[in-house]
């Protein structure tokens, strides 16, 4: 039985996590034969070290975001990785790399974050894994971590990605399919409808952890008079606590949910969003063709995110000193801002080459019979499953 190895990074719920679970559960459905399996290299090396460092990171952007947005793009997106930084990456983790694949003797490895494929890039440079590597890009943006050298295929969130791969790292083309950012194949397809007309329907997402400012607008939200709003709060208990003491009945909250399928029924109640640019929320709401209001961000990785999404007009920025019903109002009510916002969503959806939940599979499955000389079958049969 070929067995596929997830990696993504932390224990702690992210899109990270998210994305190689949609993947593990499209193979579930679509194939027979494949065991897989997801690690976290971390607290594989060390649990006590993951939580340390877990804890560091959450209190770091809670407290100091300017100083990690800062550091991010310093290190990781505007300039390559400090020898330095990767120095003690290498040190720390790449003997314990090669122990997990040694331990799971994968058939393959699918890398939802940076830093196991940058590990993975310098094992299989230095001649030390010869197991094929897929990177998942999970936000709209590539970081200089994500290993490149010696990565048999790229799962790429846009065209602009692609065309940065191939100028700047010169990354063959034919290893890269512009797939999106992978969602869960629950969250389903469909056209844009406006649902409810006399009163809009509002869901509002902080992220999972609780971070982004959404009780800030508790004021507005207890007065409003043009909106009904869902929140959902997440593993924020105080949030989901805070709502319920007001007993509003234009605003519930909602506890973490699980459930894709709830998910989606969810998003197909509601006629737009208010959350934060995190990579998978998005993409998700981009696939339910949901308006999108991003209220506040997190520094780094969002904060780039949203770079990207206004310059594509796929989200609408709020402004934090402008009444938050008004803004919203002045847009869904705007018929040539919709269409123009409409218009950015159906460029978004034609850029991406292979969506289909059975053909991100069935690329997954070729790469798994990689040829013994290491050239990929799936490169000579790409533009069939990519167009056909």
């Amino acid at each position: 039985m070929k067995k596929i190895l997830f990696l993504p990074l932390f224990r702690m719920q992210s899109g990270h996590h998210q994305v190689a679970e949609a993947l593990m559960d499209m193979l579930k459905k679509h194939s027979n034969g494949i065991a897989y399996k997801k690690i976290d290299l971390i607290s594989y090396t060390n649990t006590s070290l993951e939580k340390f460092i877990a804890n560091s990171y959450l209190t770091w952007i809670r407290y100091a975001p300017e100083t990690y947005n800062l550091a991010y793009k310093n290190l990781f997106y505007v300039h390559s990785p400090k020898e330095s930084v990767c120095k003690w990456y290498q040190q720390l983790f790449m003997n314990k790399m090669e122990q997990l694949i040694a331990e799971e003797k994968p058939d393959l490895i699918v890398c939802t974050h940076g830093f196991p494929s940058y590990l993975l890039s310098q094992l299989k440079r230095k001649g030390k894994c010869s197991t094929p590597v897929i990177n998942v890009y999970t936000d709209f943006f590539i970081n200089n971590v994500w290993g490149s050298e010696g990565i048999d295929a790229h799962f790429l969130p846009s065209q602009e990605v692609k065309e940065k791969l191939m100028s700047k790292r010169q990354i063959p083309k034919q290893t890269m399919m512009v797939t999106g950012i992978p969602v869960h194949e629950e969250i389903t397809k469909n056209a844009r409808v406006q649902r409810n007309k006399e009163r809009p329907k509002i869901l509002i997402s902080g992220g999972n952890s609780g971070l982004g400012g959404i009780l800030n607008l508790g004021d507005e939200l207890k007065n409003s008079t043009d909106f009904d709003y869902l929140v959902l709060c997440g593993n924020n208990n105080k949030l989901f606590e805070e709502i319920n003491t007001w007993n509003l009945p234009h605003i519930k909250p909602l506890p973490y949910i699980s459930s894709r399928s709830e998910m989606n029924k969810l998003y197909e109640e509601v006629d737009a969003i208010v959350t934060k640019p995190g990579g998978v929320t998005i993409s998700e709401s981009l696939r339910k063709r949901l308006p999108i209001f991003v209220h506040s961000r997190l520094p780094g990785q969002e904060e780039i995110n949203l770079q990207y999404l206004k310059q594509q007009g796929l989200v609408f920025k709020l402004n934090q000193k402008t009444p938050f019903e008004k803004q919203l109002l002045s847009i869904l009510k705007d018929q040539k801002k919709m269409k123009k916002w409409n218009t950015s969503i159906e460029s978004y959806h034609k850029e991406i080459e292979l969506e289909k939940p059975e053909g991100i599979v069935e690329v997954m499955k070729l790469i798994l019979n990689l040829n013994q000389n290491g050239t990929p079958s799936y490169l000579s049969r790409q533009p069939k499953l990519l167009y056909s």
